[in-house]
């Protein structure tokens, strides 16, 4: 085979796709050159390099799989070999990078980021081990991070909290997302803040819970109110933030609805197919008491903190959508796709009916 010189490569790209060779030149802080070339998709090359930590849970597997379909070249920090599988088809050779980690190991941190120009802070504890509690992960474990992504030169530095982050929350998983956010802005002054509400999806811990377990979801008489999200659309909008980054500001994700648990069981109900659940409303104290005693398993349970989350109503903060250029859609949208499992087989066909949407259900954006 005779090799063809690098001009006449180029040329032909020019004539064929209609592109140079190199476009879309973009520099970051600290002149960090951003080059693209070739077609999207998997086998293209964005040019940038991202290491998402936390990206074994739910919403980093959406997340790389999207940056992989742009040719972005994926970091992926691993504990478990066995969940860091699922990234392989998920980027074209080399682009996704598996590299074990430790959040305490701020060598291990190091290695993983020293080489990227933009770093996804994913990581995040909804109940305590005995290893990690909620202020080990939540708030210092970021704050390291950040402050070894700082010192590494990195241009970018977006940390994922929770919609309902506060440091007066009378949650104590609430109360670590929202010192993280401090210890993250105190180590990267630069860093943004995306704050999404509950998300729901496939693997989600909302709908699917709600079909196992709808007892746990009457509490407070299912009248907590929550605003869900899709997660493709969380994904999708830190994604767009590396094409439009929004610097040093904090981002709220809640979903266009503001619902009632309770409606959200009417809903999981009527495309199931299955009638309503006749389990008695716990006390407070007794949901605790049965969560404290279902932690002495080595299996995640329901935390007494859990318990008390879904006593608290989702913050109304007006979303900042139009910031990352998404518009998120209705949980009744997706409802049937995630929920159709749960039918037997003489109704997997049906189609669904909604139950009818409570008095002000929908949240102006």
């Amino acid at each position: 085979m005779i090799a063809k010189p690098s001009n006449i490569l180029r040329l032909q790209r020019v004539v064929v796709i209609g592109k140079r060779a190199y476009h879309d030149v973009r520099t970051l802080p600290g002149d960090r050159p951003i080059i693209s070339s070739g077609t999207p998709g998997y086998s293209s090359v964005s040019g940038h390099r991202v290491t998402v930590f936390g990206c074994t849970g739910f919403l980093g597997r959406y997340l790389v799989s999207k940056l992989g379909k742009i040719g972005t070249q994926v970091i992926v920090p691993y504990r478990d070999e066995d969940e860091s599988r699922v990234f392989k088809p998920m980027g074209d050779l080399g682009q996704i990078v598996r590299m074990e980690w430790d959040l305490r190991d701020e060598k291990a941190i190091a290695e993983c980021l020293r080489h990227s120009d933009t770093v996804i802070n994913l990581t995040g504890r909804e109940y305590e081990t005995k290893n990690f509690d909620f202020r080990s992960v939540n708030a210092v474990g970021a704050g390291r991070i950040a402050k070894i992504a700082a010192e590494c030169g990195v241009s970018q530095f977006i940390q994922v909290s929770h919609l309902d982050a506060s440091k007066d929350s009378a949650s104590k998983f609430y109360q670590s997302k929202a010192e993280g956010e401090e210890l993250v802005k105190e180590a990267f002054p630069t860093a943004t803040i995306v704050r999404p509400a509950q998300m729901f999806g496939y693997e989600d811990k909302l709908l699917n819970n709600m079909a196992f377990w709808p007892i746990w979801w009457k509490l407070n008489h299912a009248q907590t109110k929550i605003r869900p999200v899709h997660v493709f659309d969380v994904a999708q909008a830190l994604v767009n933030l590396m094409t439009a980054p929004q610097f040093s500001k904090t981002i709220n994700l809640p979903g266009p609805s503001t619902l009632t648990y309770e409606y959200l069981l009417d809903l999981v109900s009527s495309v199931t197919l299955r009638p309503p659940s006749t389990a008695p409303v716990l006390p407070k104290g007794v949901a605790i008491a049965i969560a404290k005693l279902g932690g002495g398993v080595w299996w995640p349970t329901l935390s007494p903190d859990e318990i008390t989350r879904r006593y608290i109503d989702d913050s109304q903060v007006p979303g900042d959508w139009d910031l990352v250029g998404v518009q998120p859609t209705e949980i009744e949208a997706h409802a049937l796709t995630y929920l159709r499992r749960y039918r037997s087989a003489e109704n997997f066909v049906r189609p669904p009916v909604f139950p009818p949407r409570p008095t002000n259900s929908t949240v102006v954006e």
